[in-house]
């Protein structure tokens, strides 16, 4: 009989606890998969990639070449998990470094193509920018149009020169101006270029609640939309003023009435102005001791209202008319 085999000190016996492994180590990253593009966060296991090095990154059609444009926070905090978007596998080949050298010339000629094209068959539409996959499996053209565009023609064409999927996407003002790039009215590179991922819709309401002035010019972007940044402090202006009164309010101070003329809530201080015309800074204190004033009522016109036929129901009249 074949004795029973020991338990080694390698694989504990069965009833004891395993000890867990530590959780693998991770390093992100922010990377570019094209020179103007969004910079992303990405994890990986290599911990010594450097700047403007080149990686391939795992994605839904494949693996694609990334450019690495620095180092991104690893730690958040005790309980909180930080977030990638991406996984990196492995640094690029030289072959692979070659091949994304030629990519942006293969782009070109692609845009040319498919430019001459749209020339050939008078289509109304203005090609914005062209995408290739790395493995050639397909081509992406960005276009804008007033309005919608029969392209079928234009896809039978370039498909017969290119030998690949061909996928046409319009898009608007704003996307063709994240695509572009630019530097805004601050001085930097736009935001939807940089790190914006989708745009948030903009009303001329948040101008007004950040006391800005409504100036198409002053307010507006490069793509001649509401600037993207007036989101960015929105709620904060909206907390801060929910407490202070309203424009156009009146207030009792020192026996004297006061309208509200505007409201600084970074300072939690109100400009009003007095019946003589003269305007008065009021601090938080002064203007939590203030006491409303409510407006009187106007005089309704009751007399037009009673006299003449012409202002009466017309359902009286027949009524009348039947009596």
């Amino acid at each position: 009989m074949n004795e029973p085999q020991k338990p080694s000190a390698e694989t504990p016996p069965d009833g004891e606890d395993r000890k867990p492994r530590p959780p693998e180590r991770l390093w992100h990253y922010r990377v570019r998969f094209r020179p103007q593009g969004r910079e992303f966060t990405a994890e990986s296991r290599i911990a010594d990639l450097a700047h403007g090095e080149l990686v391939m990154v795992r994605t839904d059609h494949g693996p694609e070449p990334a450019v690495i444009a620095g180092r991104a926070a690893s730690f958040t905090g005790p309980d909180m998990e930080r977030r990638a978007t991406s996984v990196i596998k492995r640094r690029a080949t030289r072959e692979e470094e070659e091949k994304y050298a030629r990519l942006p010339i293969l782009e070109k000629e692609a845009y040319d193509i498919c430019q001459e094209q749209i020339r050939d068959l008078r289509l109304s539409m203005h090609l914005v920018r062209v995408e290739r996959f790395f493995n050639g499996s397909k081509i992406i053209f960005y276009f804008t149009a007033e309005s919608r565009v029969d392209f079928r023609e234009l896809v039978k064409k370039l498909v017969q020169e290119f030998r690949t999927r061909v996928e046409m996407r319009q898009i608007g003002v704003r996307h063709e101006t994240q695509m572009t790039g630019g530097i805004g009215a601050c001085g930097r590179e736009l935001c939807c270029t940089t790190f914006l991922r989708k745009f948030e819709s903009v009303s001329i309401k948040m101008a007004k609640a950040q006391d800005l002035p409504l100036n198409p010019a002053k307010i507006s972007g490069v793509c001649n939309r509401l600037l993207c940044c007036l989101t960015y402090e929105y709620d904060n202006y909206r907390i801060m003023k929910q407490g202070m009164p309203r424009v156009g309010r009146l207030v009792r101070l020192d026996d004297t009435v006061y309208r509200v003329i505007r409201l600084i809530p970074l300072s939690g201080e109100v400009l009003v102005l007095s019946p003589e015309g003269e305007e008065r800074l009021l601090k938080e204190d002064e203007w939590r001791a203030a006491e409303p004033v409510q407006r009187k009522p106007q005089k309704s016109h009751g007399k037009r209202r009673q006299g003449g036929g012409k202002n009466r129901p017309r359902g009286r009249q027949k009524k009348k008319k039947q009596d």
